[in-house]
């Protein structure tokens, strides 16, 4: 039910010590919504048993619904958190004509549900598994609230990015936020404009929601607390699936829901791929065809979902979806058991 992939320094390296959590310095999380649902059984694996003896740090790096995701991991419980965020998210419904101030209330209670109380502190505080959010600090036109005018900014960063991704540049900026403590370097050859924010009380809950402020959907968040002044929105804006190289002595472990990951936002609908270097030490693990084919409607979970669904028709789905995804985890348990490294497909 699942296909793993590896870039070539990866792939070596497990084939000479076997595929083990110990080789992994860093997890990755992607964009995407509730295309994330089909990843859920198997996060559950991933924190409740590869990584639950962990006793080196673990950089998880997320955007958008990967931020949410990396919230979940780096709290004190996160089977418990995880399962927060995957019933709040999979319960929440929304009036008719929905706004953006809807909406992004509706995101600010989800994600003080998967916090509660004492969550923000938990992740500043974790030794081990360090959470980092992603987020695009957005300029001129993308930084409107007016529709028409944030419209016409995205109509010319689409434009943009089809001539060149490094043109984005002239719009956005990668700011991630993260613990104190953290080390992370990324190499990025498109050379955006990166900042790193350590997180503080004040501004962990704003960073996360801003990594998930979808432009034109949600509010974009001004004036994060310890961060220069300005329109933050969704992380995935720039990076949606990741085309950045992480720079560690480790490898990098990625669950995703497609084995054809794409750099940025803009390039959802292009052909573009990100570059093979940028995944030498990654490891990818996807949903086989076969399991999305099993799947009600045959395919995972999309916020097209919120539009095309009545709220009762789309819950019922996706519920179901989260169960079936136990398959995943299942079929990752055994591969790592039997230590089937036969089966790693080159990425």
């Amino acid at each position: 039910m699942i296909e793993i992939y590896a870039g070539k320094t990866a792939l070596k390296t497990i084939k000479e010590q076997g595929f083990k959590q110990e080789l992994f310095t860093s997890f990755l999380g992607a964009s995407g919504g509730p295309k994330w649902f089909v990843l859920y059984c198997l996060d559950r694996y991933l924190f409740g048993e590869f990584f639950k003896s962990r006793t080196e740090p673990l950089n998880l790096i997320g955007s958008s619904a990967g931020s949410f995701r990396s919230s979940c991991f780096a709290q004190n419980d996160p089977l418990a958190a995880i399962e927060r965020l995957a019933t709040s998210y999979s319960e929440t419904t929304y009036s008719a004509n929905a706004n953006t101030a809807e909406i992004t209330r509706k995101a600010r209670e989800l994600l003080d549900g998967v916090f509660g109380s004492t969550g923000g502190q938990e992740i500043i505080d974790n030794p081990i598994f360090k959470a980092h959010f992603i987020v695009a600090k957005s300029k001129g036109l993308t930084a409107s609230e007016n529709k028409l005018i944030q419209g016409a900014g995205l109509l010319s960063s689409y434009l943009l990015n089809r001539i060149d991704r490094k043109l984005l540049k002239s719009q956005y900026e990668r700011f991630i936020y993260q613990p104190a403590s953290s080390s992370l370097t990324i190499n990025d050859s498109y050379g955006f404009k990166t900042t790193t924010i350590p997180f503080t009380p004040d501004n962990i809950k704003d960073a996360l929601l801003a990594s998930g402020s979808i432009p034109m959907v949600m509010q974009g968040i001004k004036n994060i607390p310890n961060s220069p002044k300005g329109m933050y929105r969704d992380g995935g804006i720039i990076d949606y699936h990741f085309d950045f190289k992480v720079k560690n002595e480790g490898l990098v472990l990625y669950p995703h829901f497609s084995s054809n990951p794409k750099a940025g936002w803009f390039d959802k609908n292009l052909a573009r791929k990100v570059s093979a270097e940028n995944y030498y030490n990654v490891v990818m693990i996807c949903p086989s065809q076969k399991f999305v084919d099993s799947l009600p409607y045959n395919k995972i979970p999309d916020r097209t979902d919120f539009t095309e669904m009545d709220s009762d028709t789309r819950i019922t789905y996706w519920k179901a979806v989260l169960a079936q995804t136990e398959q995943l985890a299942d079929s990752f348990s055994s591969f790592v058991n039997n230590q089937s490294i036969e089966d790693i497909k080159e990425f």
